[in-house]
Formats: C-alpha cells, sequence, structure tokens
C-alpha cells in the first residue's frame, strides 16, 4: 500500500515538474523577427525627367475631413522628404503633377508606391515598396528607398 502511495506522489510531482516546464517554456520571451533586408525596385525609366511630384494616400488627399490622422502625417511626411531632397517640386493638385506618390499607413504596413500622373488614377502603380513603420515622421525608409533607386536610374 505504502508503495502505491509513493508512485502515485512520484506520479504528480513528475506531471507538476512537467507542466511547470511547459509554462515556463510558453511563456519565456521570443526573440524578435527580424525583417530580411528588402531589395529596392528599379524606378521607371520613364519617369526620371518628371518635375512636379503629388502625394495623396489611397484613401483622399490630406484635405479630406475622413482621412485617418496616420494617412494624413504619412502624405506630410512624404511631402517634407521631397521638399528636402529637391530633386521634385511639389504640386498641391493631381492635374499638375507628372508623378502621383500614393502612401498607406496602418499599424501593420505603410505603402509608398509611385505612379505615371498621365492616365491616373486608372494606370497601374509603377514603382512600390512596403513595410511596417516605413512612413514614421522621424524615419521614412520607404522614401530613402525611393530616393535610392530614382538615383540608381539616373545614374545610368
Amino acid at each position: 500500500m505504502k508503495n502505491s502511495i509513493k508512485a502515485k506522489v512520484h506520479s504528480c510531482a513528475v506531471l507538476a515538474v512537467v507542466l511547470l516546464a511547459t509554462t515556463l517554456a510558453l511563456a519565456a520571451p521570443k526573440a524578435p523577427k527580424t525583417n530580411p533586408p528588402q531589395t529596392v525596385p528599379a524606378f521607371p525609366g520613364t519617369l526620371v525627367n518628371a518635375r512636379f511630384v503629388y502625394v495623396t494616400s489611397y484613401d483622399g488627399d490630406q484635405f479630406n475631413p475622413n482621412l485617418l490622422s496616420e494617412e494624413r502625417e504619412a502624405i506630410a511626411t512624404v511631402q517634407d522628404a521631397m521638399q528636402k531632397w529637391g530633386k521634385f517640386i511639389l504640386v498641391y493638385e493631381p492635374h499638375q503633377a507628372d508623378i502621383i506618390l500614393m502612401v498607406m499607413s496602418r499599424p501593420s504596413e505603410d505603402v509608398l508606391a509611385v505612379y505615371d500622373a498621365h492616365g491616373w488614377p486608372q494606370n497601374q502603380y509603377l514603382w512600390r515598396m512596403m513595410g511596417r513603420s516605413g512612413l514614421q515622421p522621424s524615419e521614412a525608409p520607404l522614401v530613402t528607398n525611393l530616393e535610392k533607386a530614382f538615383e540608381q536610374a539616373t545614374a545610368k
């Protein structure tokens, strides 16, 4: 009888240790996922001579009262970056532009896409990149990638 009680106590202790180990393994912090570096797509050669750029979002322009604040901030970030870069002249009407830059800013991912203004909004994007926190006011890596792609296209 004593042996069966000892066996039950032993098996309960083993079960408790296994449960504790499993709980600790599941609760342990996981290593952060790192995004592999994205390759920057080539900038379309048909737009290297463009001079005027218009920045908007997929949900409307910066003056749309229904636009999310994140979208409005993304538009402002890209506009500021374009002015600092100096390669394009910022315009505030799409019919004045050679290039349309469309942005989208969501908690999961930001998007920056380049469209030929002639035929926009029906035509497809000609250059696009996506990434988490890609259009933040302090740092906009998607704009930096656009600049790199443009510089590579004009260096040829």
